[in-house]
């Protein structure tokens, strides 16, 4: 059964971001002192005695401007109106504005269930502060202190009070984490969105516009998926604010957590280093990989478009031959389902196991064809494999000398070890240990 939703909402920079990460007793929301920092929803599960529930973090609602990204956020806000059971209208102690009193309207008119946060209340002195709140006209205010963690029990009791009363169950991990992750303005969230349905998450010409890793959950071909949109890498040294530098340390720690990593590249744009540097943190991470050409739609082409592009991008990635790569149009829609049934299918080969039995016919065979050179005057022989772990998966092979399989002869193991049993865009590690250990 699906959790409950509590949405925090309210003006910028009253510090809903900070309640987030309160709550969930992590720093999972970016927290900066610079307004409207929080630019996309935000999910994370969360729990308060006993009761679990899905915590939502919005960007700052701003009903009247024009700026681009602030109608962006107005229309997120929207979207989470719709999605939550609870919401948490959070304001600043130092004053009711008139954007709170029209957002108190808004919120009023949605008839979800309501509860008034007034938060940065660090002192009993502040407290008396407090009651002129109760003019917003949605019942009582609760004091609070989210930096602090001030009355934060007191707070979370009435909300979880307000829930719906669902029975809750265990839930199972078993989905499939996709990262979409990629250079800033590659088409990443326009991808999620077009799986969407719906513009679930910000998307303007603007780079940069996701600063945090988005979770959002997805049932595709049967299969249930946590779509993680992230913070395009910048080389570091282009990451000069502090908001930007910690958006990248997301997307790293977006990788850390995924089964399988889209990497979406730009088809307008040549294959570029920090492209090579995200896949290879993806293998260093033992993920498995799909490579996503986005914008396809602007690209002239004949019937061999897509087949000579596929063969300059993998001559100039000789040794990721394995990746699959797919051409899409996150504009127009093309093949942005393959992309998951691409993933799913590279998530299944993550997981496989290959029988000893299997791997030692495979080894004779490859011996048989090209033996491994001599380490000086020692002659090197591999007596047996066997895999020893999945996620990625992990080759033992047992020889005489372990020194003496130089990286010319792995790369002709790993070649035919995907030869013979696939792994279909999946880093394959391999272990060369003495015979008697």
């Amino acid at each position: 059964m699906k959790k409950p939703i509590v949405a925090i909402l309210g003006r910028p920079n009253v510090g809903k971001s900070t309640l987030f990460n309160r709550i969930i007793g992590k720093r999972e929301a970016i927290v900066d002192d610079q307004p409207g920092v929080t630019r996309d929803r935000k999910y994370a599960a969360a729990e308060w005695a006993g009761v679990e529930f899905e915590l939502l973090d919005t960007g700052g609602y701003v009903p009247t401007t024009d700026d681009v990204f602030e109608k962006a956020i107005r229309e997120q806000i929207k979207h989470a109106i719709n999605e939550a059971d609870v919401i948490i209208f959070l304001t600043d102690v130092m004053g009711i504005s008139p954007l709170d009193e029209e957002i108190s309207s808004i919120l009023q008119r949605s008839g979800v269930p309501l509860i008034l946060g007034v938060n940065k209340v660090d002192n009993e002195s502040r407290e008396q502060d407090v009651y002129d709140f109760y003019r917003l006209g949605v019942g009582e205010p609760h004091p609070i202190s989210a930096l602090s963690s001030r009355a934060i029990g007191d707070f979370l009791d009435a909300v979880v009070a307000l829930l719906p009363k669902r029975e809750q169950i265990e839930a199972r991990d078993d989905h499939l984490r996709l990262a979409v992750v990629g250079r800033p303005n590659t088409g990443k969230s326009s991808f999620i969105n077009a799986i969407l349905g719906q513009d679930k998450l910000i998307v303007t010409e603007i780079a940069g516009t996701t600063r945090d890793a988005i979770d959002t959950q997805v049932r595709v071909s049967g299969r249930d998926i946590v779509l993680i949109d992230t913070a395009g890498l910048r080389r570091r040294s282009k990451v000069t604010e502090d908001v930007e530098y910690f958006s990248t340390v997301r997307s790293v720690n977006a990788l850390q957590r995924c089964d399988v990593a889209v990497v979406m590249i730009d088809a307008t744009e040549p294959l570029t280093d920090q492209d090579k540097k995200v896949l290879a943190l993806a293998i260093d991470l033992g993920k498995g990989i799909v490579l996503a050409v986005n914008k396809w739609d602007l690209i002239e082409k004949d019937s061999m478009t897509a087949r000579r592009s596929q063969i300059e991008m993998q001559e100039q990635m000789r040794d990721l031959a394995y990746i699959p790569v797919v051409f899409v149009s996150a504009l127009t829609r093309q093949r942005i389902f393959k992309i998951i049934e691409m993933a799913i299918a590279v998530d299944e080969e993550r997981r496989r196991t290959v029988t000893t039995a299997e791997l030692n016919k495979f080894l004779a065979a490859a011996i048989a064809q090209h033996h491994p050179p001599a380490f000086g005057s020692k002659w090197v022989k591999i007596n047996y494999v066997t895999q020893i772990k999945t996620k990625p998966p992990l080759f033992a092979f047992f020889t005489n000398e372990p020194k003496g399989i130089q990286k010319n002869y792995r790369y002709y193991l790993e070649k035919k070890l995907r030869e013979q049993f696939g792994f279909l865009g999946v880093p394959i590690r391999m272990s060369f240990r003495k015979k008697n250990q």
